[in-house]
C-alpha cells in the first residue's frame, strides 16, 4: 500500500509540475511584465493546489482499495481455515478407525498363530496315533489271513461286505425299534423328548444397525450444521454422545453410534434443529435435553404396553424401564421387542401342553433378551448379563434359570430355559420374522439336493416347501426298504452337519418298484 500511494504522489507532482512548467513558458514567451509574473504565480499557486487535492484522492481512494482487499484477504482466510479444521477433524477420525482395525487385525494374527502352533500340536499326534493303528491293522491283516487262507484283497472284501450288510440291517432295526419305543412312553418322557428336540434347533443371531441417516433439502443446511469453525457440530456430537458425519453420503447427515437409544435421540434432536432452522451450540443443548426428557418417557410407555401386550401383571419399573430400550434395537431387521412379546405367548401356548406353570413362562420369554438393552455397559453374555438383572428386582430362581440358560451360558434346572430356547428359535425362524435374501435361499436349496444326490442310489431330489423339505427318490434295485430309512438318516446327519437353516427341514425318501409284465 505505501508503494502505490508514493507512486500516486509522484504522478500528481509530475503533473503539477508539468503544468506549471508550460504556464512558466507561456509567460515568459508572451509577457515579460510584472502583472505576468504575478499571474504565472497565482496559476502556479492554483495548479499546486488542484495537484495537492489529486495527490489526496489519489490516497483515500488507495486506502479504500487496501481496506478491502484485506477484508477479502481475512475472508479467504478463515473459509480456508475452517476446511482445514474439519479436514483434520476428519483425519483423526479415521486415524483411530484404522488404529482399532490394525489393534484387531494384530489380535487376530496372535490368536491364529496360536492356533496354529496348536494343531501342529494336535497334527503330531494324531501322526503318532496314525503310525500305531497302521500297525495294528497290519497285525490283525495276517493274524485274518493265516486264519482263513484268503489273500489280503479277498479277505477284506469279505469282511466288509459282511460288515455293512450287518450294520446296515441292525441300524435300520434300532431305529425303528428307537421310534416305536418313543411312541409308546409315557407323557413325561414324552414332554422331555419333544422339548430337547425343538432345542436342537435354537440359534442365537445378533445384527446392529449402527448408523441413522437424515435427508437434507440442500447442502446449504451443512454448513449450519457443522457452524464456525465446527463449534455447532462439536456441540452436538458432546450433548448427544454419536459421531456425526457430513460429507460421506451427499443429501443427508449420517449419526453413527452404538448405543440404539442415543442414536434415536440424537436422529430426532437433529430433525428438529433441521426443520426448525436455529442451530447454535445453546439451541442444540436445549433441543437433545427436551428429546432425552421424551425418551425416557417413550421408554417407560413401550415396557408399559409391552407388559400388557404379555398378558402379565405390572412389572417392577426398573425391569419396565429397561424392557422398553428393546425397541430400539433390531436382529436382522426383526424388532427384539416385538420378538420378546412374541416369545412370551409361545412360551405361554407351550406351557400350557407340557404342563408348566404358564405365568412364569411368560414372564422368561419376556424377559429372556433383557440384557441386550446393558449389553454394551456390563461385561457377559447378554443371557446372563439379564439373569443378574432381574434377580435383583425381585424375579424368582425358575424365571432367573430361564432367561440364563436359553442359550446354554448355563446348565437348565428346569423346562422353562429348555422351552425359552425353543420359543426363541420358533420366533426367529418363523416366515417372515427375519429378512434373507433370494441369493441365500436359492443356495439353500442348491445345497440341500446336491447333499441328496451325493448318496449312491439316489436317482432324484427335490427340495420343496421352500426348502423345508427335501423329496428323495432312489432306485430300488439298489436301495432296500430298511436301508431306505437309513439313508434318510445320513442324509439328515450331513445337513444338520453342513448346513444353516431356520427350523427344521423334513426327508422324505421314496422307493417305487414297478413290476412290468407284456402279454404276447
Amino acid at each position: 500500500m505505501i508503494s502505490l500511494e508514493n507512486i500516486v504522489e509522484g504522478a500528481a507532482l509530475a503533473v503539477a509540475g508539468g503544468l506549471a512548467s508550460f504556464i512558466y513558458f507561456r509567460w515568459k514567451e508572451q509577457n515579460s511584465s510584472l502583472s505576468r509574473t504575478q499571474a504565472a504565480d497565482a496559476a502556479l499557486a492554483k495548479a499546486r493546489a488542484e495537484a495537492e487535492a489529486v495527490v489526496r484522492d489519489a490516497k483515500l481512494a488507495a486506502v479504500s482499495d487496501g481496506l478491502k482487499l484485506r477484508e477479502e484477504i481475512e475472508r479467504s482466510l478463515s473459509t480456508q481455515r475452517t476446511e482445514v479444521s474439519e479436514q483434520e477433524r476428519r483425519l483423526a477420525e479415521r486415524e483411530r478407525l484404522i488404529n482399532s482395525q490394525l489393534e484387531r487385525i494384530l489380535e487376530t494374527e496372535k490368536n491364529l498363530h496360536e492356533q496354529k502352533a496348536q494343531q501342529q500340536q494336535q497334527s503330531q499326534r494324531l501322526e503318532e496315533r496314525e503310525r500305531e493303528l497302521t500297525e495294528v491293522n497290519r497285525q490283525a491283516r495276517e493274524q485274518l489271513q493265516r486264519m482263513t487262507g484268503l489273500n489280503e484283497a479277498e479277505a477284506k472284501a469279505e469282511f466288509l461286505r459282511r460288515i455293512e450288510g450287518e450294520t446296515q440291517a441292525e441300524g435300520a432295526h434300532l431305529a425303528r425299534n428307537i421310534l416305536d419305543e418313543a411312541r409308546t412312553k409315557a407323557e413325561t418322557e414324552a414332554r422331555r423328548i419333544i422339548s430337547v428336540a425343538i432345542q436342537r434347533y435354537a440359534g442365537e443371531h445378533t445384527f446392529e444397525n449402527t448408523t441413522a441417516a437424515i435427508a437434507l433439502q440442500g447442502d446449504e443446511i451443512k454448513g449450519r450444521i457443522i457452524g464456525r469453525e465446527g463449534r455447532n457440530i462439536r456441540a452436538f456430537e458432546a450433548a448427544t454422545g454419536v459421531t456425526v458425519l457430513i460429507d460421506d453420503t451427499p443429501g443427508a447427515v449420517l449419526l453413527s453410534g452404538f448405543d440404539p437409544v442415543r442414536r434415536e435421540v440424537a436422529r430426532e434432536a437433529m430433525a428438529r434443529l433441521i426443520q426448525d432452522g436455529r442451530i447454535h451450540p445453546t439451541r442444540i443443548e436445549e433441543v437433545v435435553s427436551k428429546v432425552n426428557q421424551e425418551m425416557d418417557a417413550t421408554i417407560v410407555r413401550l415396557g408399559e404396553d409391552a407388559v400388557t401386550r404379555a398378558g402379565l401383571p405390572p412389572l417392577h419399573p426398573e425391569v419396565v424401564k429397561l424392557l422398553g430400550r428393546l425397541h430400539f434395537r433390531h436382529s436382522f431387521s426383526q424388532n427384539i421387542l416385538d420378538h420378546s412379546v412374541e416369545v412370551a405367548h409361545l412360551m405361554g401356548l407351550l406351557a400350557a401342553e407340557l404342563g408348566v406353570d404358564i405365568q412364569q413362562a411368560k414372564r422368561a420369554g419376556l424377559l429372556h433378551d433383557i440384557g441386550k438393552a446393558v449389553n454394551h455397559e456390563v461385561e457377559g453374555p447378554h443371557a446372563l448379563v439379564g439373569a443378574d438383572f432381574i434377580r435383583r428386582f425381585g424375579e424368582s430362581e425358575a424365571v432367573v434359570n430361564g432367561v440364563a440358560s436359553h442359550h446354554n451360558d448355563v446348565q437348565p434346572q428346569g423346562p422353562l430355559g429348555i422351552l425359552v430356547s425353543a420359543a426363541d428359535a420358533i420366533s426367529a425362524s418363523r416366515p417372515g420374522a427375519r429378512s434373507e435374501s433370494m441369493s441365500i435361499y436359492l443356495k439353500r436349496v442348491e445345497d440341500l439336493e446336491k447333499i441328496a444326490a451325493g448318496f449312491t442310489g439316489v436317482e432324484k431330489a427335490y427340495a420343496v416347501q421352500a426348502g423345508r423339505e427335501l423329496r428323495v427318490f432312489v432306485q430300488p434295485e439298489q436301495i432296500a426298504d430298511d436301508e431306505a430309512f437309513g439313508l434318510a438318516r445320513k442324509i439328515v446327519s450331513r445337513i444338520e452337519t453342513e448346513l444353516q437353516y431356520p427350523g427344521q427341514i423334513k426327508v422324505t425318501v421314496i422307493r417305487e418298484t414297478r413290476c412290468i409284465e407284456v402279454a404276447k
